[in-house]
């Protein structure tokens, strides 16, 4: 076999190795990367600009995440299958941050539900919710006061979202919000898909002592068109990512807290 095509099988490998890793952990550093194959920081660049290219992963300043539709979200029940071990996990370690008697908001997303499920073993909470998974995952406990939010039941999710809604959260002042999200840009920004959706977090955001966000590894450095907001919003963030150094750069400026899962 000639020197060159020994150079683009070697090539061909590492790519097929790099896409494996970032399905496996949702996004990978470049520094994690030339340690793992041993190659120049250049090598790796120019390998994950080929790799964004051909459309099987997402480059972003400091490594490299899966590729993803900035406008139309993964289907609820492909969601309730993802993630599941990570999810749990995240959501176990966040729950013990909630003291009995709390009073909290929850908002959508197959990951709040996760915290919904293991806050079962509490006490006395006050749960505000546009969530309706998270209703019924919580009606069993007689001793919780479970409130749902009003306005338009989305079809996809059980979720409830609309300016009925927004305004229903704005009449409440709670403890603690829990939020779910589907991306988190390493510039800090926290990204999701539905405007409705959007303000009904920013309200309750807005009326709560302490933001508790949880997002697993396939969330960081994943795209969706509309703004949230941003992580100095949040107070903590539950995650089971290894963060890139831009994110926790941001992190460390904006004094959010972060949980390694």
């Amino acid at each position: 076999m000639q020197f060159d095509s020994l150079i683009n099988l070697s090539q061909t490998c590492r790519h097929e190795r790099i896409v494996k890793m970032i399905r496996d952990q949702g996004f990978v550093t470049t520094e994690e990367l030339v340690t793992t194959f041993r190659v120049t920081p250049q090598t790796i660049r120019r390998d994950l600009n080929y790799l964004d290219h051909q459309g099987l992963i997402c480059r972003h300043h400091g490594g490299a995440g899966e590729p993803s539709n900035s406008t139309v979200n993964t289907a609820y029940n492909k969601r309730q299958q993802m993630q599941n071990v990570e999810k749990n996990r995240i959501a176990e370690k966040l729950a013990e941050k909630i003291p009995d008697e709390a009073s909290l908001f929850i908002n959508i997303g197959t990951s709040t539900e996760a915290v919904a499920r293991k806050l079962l073993s509490h006490n006395r909470l006050k749960v505000i919710t546009n969530n309706l998974h998270v209703a019924s995952i919580l009606l069993p406990k007689e001793d919780f006061t479970v409130i749902i939010a009003g306005g338009e039941v989305r079809n996809r999710d059980g979720g409830i979202i609309g300016e009925a809604t927004r305004d229903f959260i704005g009449q409440f002042r709670v403890d603690y919000a829990v939020m779910g999200i589907s991306g988190i840009d390493l510039d800090g920004s926290l990204l999701d898909y539905d405007y409705h959706e959007i303000r009904v977090s920013q309200a309750m955001i807005a009326n709560a002592c302490y933001r508790f966000l949880t997002a697993d590894h396939s969330k960081i450095g994943r795209n969706a068109m509309m703004r949230l907001g941003h992580i100095k919003d949040i107070d903590t963030l539950f995650t089971d990512a290894s963060l890139p150094k831009p994110l926790q750069e941001t992190l460390t400026r904006y004094q959010t807290e972060w949980v390694a899962c």
